[in-house]
């Protein structure tokens, strides 16, 4: 089975030792991953960095490597958000990572909105974290990205780890209320740090096979992606889900898909 992954961290080594490139590489090479988007390292990962520039640190980390696809992040602390997500695709990049707990914004704020509208217009890919996340759930309860749907009818974008435990329903009913999306965009599903523990007890992102059965078949099988949340899950969880996913009683049609088919078509990118 042929995998392009989504959902690659690289981070620089001043922030978090063996976690970049390198490690990547090693990660898809043990798992047969053959392709794999990256995210640029979040604003507050490059602090200690002489060049504090995260676009720039991954267009040059990835060295024109045809495996590795890459994805901006915004520094929302600045005011040229407009700015930024229009060097993303002088970059070549096909998308930008938002994790707007994190970055503590508001899903639907007065910024987001900006970076929503350019992404739209360049036809860059969102991918966003969901799930609980140390904040207030108020600014980025899954239920929000349905105003961003709505509002936005032509920006494609994905909710990675599918809301996770906690909010796997609301996730859910975001991607049925959008799976008709005839305007050109669509809400993705990131099948990410999706593993499930040994003991059956589900961790923050757990998700069972019911629930992953159920989204495919409540919303269908175009719009889930594998992610792999390099480096917080490395090769052998990684391995753990890729087995799990070959082994589900879906289509083999399905898998194909959720293992690149949709994310390639999502970014116009051959496979």
């Amino acid at each position: 089975m042929r995998i392009f992954a989504n959902h690659a961290h690289i981070i620089p080594a001043e922030f978090r030792e063996n976690c970049g490139i390198d490690g990547l590489r090693k990660v898809m090479a043990d798992c047969g991953i053959e392709k794999a988007v990256c995210f640029a390292p979040l604003p507050y990962q490059m602090v200690n960095c002489q060049n504090r520039d995260s676009c720039r640190f991954l267009y040059e980390q990835m060295e024109g490597d045809p495996a590795l696809v890459g994805f901006g992040t915004v520094d929302f602390e600045r005011e040229d958000l407009t700015a930024q997500v229009e060097k993303m695709a002088e970059y070549g990049f096909r998308g930008i990572k938002i994790h707007p707990a994190a970055q503590e914004i508001h899903v639907f704020g007065e910024q987001a909105r900006q970076v929503y509208a350019a992404a739209e217009r360049l036809g860059l890919f969102i991918s966003f974290h969901t799930g609980i996340h140390w904040r207030r759930i108020a600014e980025y309860h899954p239920l929000l990205f349905d105003e961003v749907a709505f509002f936005y009818p032509k920006l494609k974008f994905s909710m990675e780890h599918i809301g996770g435990y906690h909010f796997f329903r609301d996730a859910l009913a975001v991607l049925c209320n959008n799976s008709r999306n005839d305007a050109g965009g669509a809400v993705y599903a990131g099948w990410t740090s999706i593993f499930m523990p040994a003991d059956g007890i589900p961790d923050e992102w757990s998700l069972s096979d019911f629930e992953l059965k159920t989204l495919l078949y409540q919303v269908g099988d175009d719009t889930s992606l594998f992610g792999l949340d390099y480096p917080y899950r490395r090769g052998d969880t990684t391995k753990k889900d890729i087995e799990r996913i070959l082994q589900m009683d879906i289509p083999e049609e399905s898998k194909e898909k959720i293992f690149g088919k949709n994310l390639a078509a999502a970014l116009g990118l051959a496979w």
